[in-house]
């Protein structure tokens, strides 16, 4: 009897239980506002704020801008804010998959590497770690001698640019551009990349770009001119198929008394051809089928006999001979 209260106490618990799945709600990721301009880059659901306060979204470059020479590059954004349905984030870091990278190193090639921290005009300290592929085997020295350049450079363009200038500096492949041209006076590169940054410190968060405000107010025209080509585009259909529908029945008519006409033109024709290909049959008594079943000898004796020339193949004397 205890069992049995007790069972029943355990299914009233569940019925009363809610389910979580209700209470939660789809939230937009965007990039950070300078200088993505808070571009929508995904989607993520949770219960409340601060469940996806702090998450880390993950996408490669080629998702991201469009460029297919870098869907092997990976793109973090940390949920650092959330406004209504949005999640606003931070550039954190990006890294090259580790697949692509080992394909670049072969034998009888040079890889350095470096780690290197600098700090942005607006305060935000960033590692970041360069990768150089020789063409061939260097000396230690030589290589020593490459780190010294790309970290000189990397502090160089960081010490003036701020952290969104820095990222696209990065992503964009003008940094390593620069680094590139800068070591290849010391030995030559195959390949120069930034293969991994991290953000350690944040700094100063700029207030540049739209807000929040102008990029829905954007977002929403956008829509509504989609809207309106849609509609526009499904009425002109309409219209369209509604004029083709007598057209389509007259070039049917049309078709039918062509084929018609045709038939008859066909009908002339044999009867018109019939009368004249009997009296040749008559007057020859063989047929062009019949002389070609014959042997090659026996129509050169044809041919003799009709005083015709029995030169060439069988098709010259059977031409010759019905003439």
């Amino acid at each position: 009897m205890a069992a049995k209260k007790l069972s029943a106490k355990a299914r009233a618990a569940a019925r009363k239980q809610r389910d979580k799945w209700k209470n939660k709600r789809w939230f937009t990721i965007r990039a950070p506002r300078h200088p993505w301009n808070f571009k929508r880059i995904g989607e993520t659901i949770g219960e409340t704020d601060e469940h996806i306060m702090g998450r880390v979204y993950e996408m490669t470059q080629q998702e991201f801008s469009g460029d297919f020479t870098k869907m092997h590059v990976l793109l973090r954004f940390r949920v650092t804010d959330v406004v209504g349905q949005d999640a606003l984030t931070t550039f954190v870091g990006h890294a090259h998959q580790s697949d692509h990278t080992r394909r670049q190193i072969r034998r009888y090639r040079g890889k350095v590497d470096d780690v290197v921290d600098v700090v942005t005009t607006d305060g935000f300290l960033v590692r970041l770690k360069p990768l150089m592929i020789t063409e061939r085997r260097c000396q230690t020295s030589v290589k020593q001698a490459m780190r010294a350049k790309s970290s000189e450079i990397i502090r160089a363009v960081a010490a003036k640019s701020n952290y969104s200038k820095l990222q696209e500096s990065m992503l964009g492949g003008d940094l390593e551009t620069e680094i590139r041209n800068a070591v290849k006076a010391i030995y030559p590169c195959k390949n120069v990349v930034i293969r991994k940054s991290q953000l350690l410190q944040t700094g100063v968060i700029t207030e540049k770009g739209p807000t929040l405000d102008e990029i829905h107010a954007e977002e929403a025209r956008q829509e509504a001119e989609l809207k309106a080509k849609k509609a526009a585009a499904l009425s002109e259909a309409d219209e369209d198929s509604e004029d083709d529908g007598p057209a389509e029945g007259d070039l049917l008519a049309a078709a039918e008394a062509m084929e018609s006409i045709s038939e008859k033109e066909e009908v002339v024709e044999e009867a018109s051809e019939e009368p004249a290909a009997e009296p040749a049959a008559e007057e020859s008594g063989e047929t062009e089928a019949s002389l070609m079943k014959l042997k090659k000898d026996e129509l050169v004796e044809k041919a003799k006999a009709a005083g015709v020339a029995t030169s060439g193949t069988k098709a010259d004397i059977v031409a010759r001979l019905l003439e």
